[in-house]
């Protein structure tokens, strides 16, 4: 027996119908990905051509987006890092070696000119060995001059090294710094054989004090480099003309844009691209079927909201060509709200950003201008009341995209004095707020012919319908003035009830409005237009009174087709009463009723039973109006005890089958019910006549 309830439910889930949905479904979302997907491929996807370098071009070409030109950046990089002088380190410890070594050497002539155990020719060999310069003879000779005079040569040869060791001697460069000390010593006033000496004896020494930094000069090279701003291509920017011989410049840059045919980005950008698509559908398709299911299960509406988004790129795509700052984002999402809500419309200005980030070339400051722009949209039109509040809705994107254009200049530090920066400033915020007027005039075009097209009943629809000056209320007004008083209270009612339970409470005053309008054309045979206290009822069959009376509905029905009401009016009219039994004229009949047999049937509404919760809380308001009108004395707990009996006897006459209202939440519209009722129906103290009169004039002097 517990397999049974499985295989009910089973076959509940599985049903051909709901798999015609779910068909129904897939195939408008894989409509809408293609059409999108072929959008983004031809603007995020441009075709590419064969070229070859040092080959002529075979057409003209043109950038197709905005990047950075990275060739010329390289190049002007290199040549600002080529500039920056090598770096090095001072080695002073060179320079103190070298004249270290001189005072020696010339410490050791002297000892060995003052040495009286040498005889000269010993002295001048021991000239020659010493630090092995390999001086001859005659040069060694030369080192018995003069004491003053060897001194002499001494201090200029020290002198010498300092300068070129000030100087700096780089690794490499001391040959260049041995050829200076050269020229210097032949400029000695000295013997030849002492400039040899001296020669001999500095040449070694001249070592090089100047050690390269390779570590700092990198940074400085790196920092040059850093400080070069990169060169951007601006988009339509000639690349090269057909016939043309294509550079390595050329080249380089095509390759950046992806232009170039034969590379593997040919199949990688597509491939990716419909990942990313795929993954935005999953993810709003999760979206729709977790928080927002009348439009996951509704085809009509998914067909709408595709079709809003394929419209939305295909302006922005159009816009693009002039600026991506004229991209009217906001138009999308301002319908999106109207039309569906602001927690459908939150998740669809996401998703309208990131299509707009495709299509301006993963540009990350137009994304946030989108964002930025609809987040202010849906602020704008949430609580629209009037047609006129979207025109005020392009005011706030205007102003948000003006703020956003504005911040993004300060962050990036493009904001200056320069004419050309206050030129390109000037237009962005002319443009963004351009942007946003033309996303609300779009917006206000477009609406009535999608509401038109899809049956779609929006708020501003709605409060339209409800101003007293409407044609068709007017009407009402005028021709069955008890039938209009009567439904101002059912208004009231129904209203509040609808907010006690979560209901739309726009809809349901709307529908409350209208939904006895079929009364206009016998106005008199309902018995709140019987002003006059004749009741023509008395002068016909039961049959007839009951037939007249049922066709109020269908008289509404014509009524609401006549004067182009919205669809869920219409039913609101055709399902307000369900399929109840007239219950006096029924009567009426059975008790004239000798041996006829009385269907009820004839004395029953046509229905349909009300579908939805506005149409059965203004069934339940209506019944407890008329029911409330009829008692003679509608005071104390009399009113509250027949709003109970009546939401019960509907409820047991299955007139509440196929709505959505819960037991509990008849309970709170009978609490609303009372509560109203009591302030319309509240006991009042009666004055004596002369009291009375008293109390006439002094209201009347208010």
């Amino acid at each position: 027996m517990s397999a049974i309830p499985k295989i009910k439910e089973y076959v509940k889930n599985y049903s051909p119908l709901r798999w015609d949905l779910r068909l129904q479904r897939f195939v408008l979302a894989a409509a809408v990905f293609v059409v999108i997907y072929i959008i983004l491929i031809f603007v995020c996807i441009p075709g590419r051509v064969n070229v070859q370098l040092n080959r002529p071009s075979p057409k003209t070409i043109y950038a197709t987006r905005e990047i950075i030109d990275e060739y010329t950046t390289d190049q002007l990089r290199r040549e600002a890092s080529k500039a920056v002088a090598e770096v090095f380190d001072y080695n002073p410890a060179v320079e103190e070696e070298a004249i270290a070594a001189v005072e020696e050497y010339f410490n050791g002539v002297a000892e060995i000119r003052s040495d009286p155990d040498l005889s000269h020719s010993e002295k001048t060999k021991a000239l020659r060995t010493l630090r092995r310069l390999g001086l001859s003879a005659s040069t060694a000779e030369a080192l018995h001059a003069e004491k003053s005079i060897i001194s002499d040569l001494e201090n200029r040869l020290k002198v010498n090294l300092a300068e070129i060791f000030e100087q700096g001697v780089k690794v490499g460069g001391e040959k260049t710094a041995q050829k200076q000390i050269e020229d210097e010593i032949a400029l000695f006033p000295f013997e030849a054989g002492l400039k040899q000496v001296a020669l001999k004896l500095a040449g070694p020494l001249v070592q090089p004090n100047m050690i390269a930094n390779l570590e700092a000069t990198e940074n400085n090279r790196e920092e040059a480099r850093r400080t070069v701003e990169p060169v951007i291509l601006q988009r339509n920017t000639l690349i090269v003309s057909e016939g043309e011989l294509v550079t390595e410049k050329q080249m380089a840059q095509l390759e950046s844009l992806g232009l170039i045919r034969g590379k593997q980005a040919d199949y990688s950008g597509i491939i990716g691209l419909f990942l990313l698509l795929a993954i935005i559908f999953i993810l709003v398709g999760i979206y729709l079927y977790k928080f927002i299911e009348n439009v996951y299960n509704n085809p009509r509406l998914l067909l709408l909201l595709g079709l809003v988004i394929i419209i939305t790129l295909l302006l922005a795509v159009l816009a693009s060509y002039f600026s991506n700052y004229w991209i009217p984002a906001a138009m999308g999402v301002i319908l999106i709200t109207v039309m569906f809500g602001y927690r459908l419309a939150i998740l669809m200005n996401f998703v309208i950003a990131l299509l707009v980030g495709l299509i301006t070339g993963s540009e990350i400051g137009y994304l946030f201008i989108a964002l930025t722009g609809g987040l202010a949209a849906i602020y704008a039109v949430s609580r629209v009341s009037q047609r006129r509040d979207l025109a005020r809705a392009g005011l706030y994107v205007a102003g948000t995209n003006a703020a956003t254009i504005m911040a993004q200049f300060l962050f990036l530090g493009s904001l200056s004095l320069e004419s050309g920066i206050l030129k390109e400033l000037g237009y962005a915020l002319a443009a963004g707020v351009g942007n946003g007027l033309l996303s609300s005039v779009i917006a206000i075009g477009m609406l009535p012919y999608l509401e038109s097209a899809f049956g779609l009943t929006t708020s501003i629809t709605l409060l339209e319908l409800s101003n007293p000056n409407h044609p068709l209320l007017r009407r009402l007004q005028t021709t069955a003035p008890g039938t209009y008083y009567h439904s101002m209270i059912v208004c009231n009612l129904a209203e509040a009830a609808a907010e006690a339970v979560n209901a739309d409470p726009l809809l349901t005053r709307v529908g409350a409005y209208y939904h006895d309008i079929g009364k206009i054309k016998r106005p008199y045979f309902f018995t709140e237009n019987q002003l006059s206290g004749q009741n023509p009822h008395d002068k016909i069959s039961p049959n007839l009174s009951a037939m007249i009376i049922r066709l109020h509905i269908k008289d509404g029905v014509e009524l609401a087709r006549k004067y182009r009401l919205p669809l869920v009016i219409e039913d609101i009219i055709r399902q307000h009463h369900g399929t109840g039994l007239i219950a006096y004229f029924y009567q009426q009949a059975v008790d004239s009723s000798v041996e006829e047999q009385v269907f009820t049937e004839k004395f029953s509404y046509e229905g349909p039973l009300p579908q939805t919760k506005e149409a059965a809380i203004i069934m339940l308001a209506d019944a407890v109006e008329a029911g409330a009108r009829s008692l003679a004395k509608p005071v104390g707990n009399r009113v509250e005890v027949l709003i109970r009996r009546i939401i019960k006897e509907k409820l047991n006459d299955g007139q509440m089958d196929e709505c959505d209202l819960t037991l509990k939440e008849l309970d709170q519209i009978g609490d609303t019910f009372a509560r109203i009722m009591a302030g319309i129906y509240h006991t009042r103290v009666e004055y004596p006549e002369k009291d009375l009169r008293a109390e006439i004039e002094r209201s009347s002097l208010r």
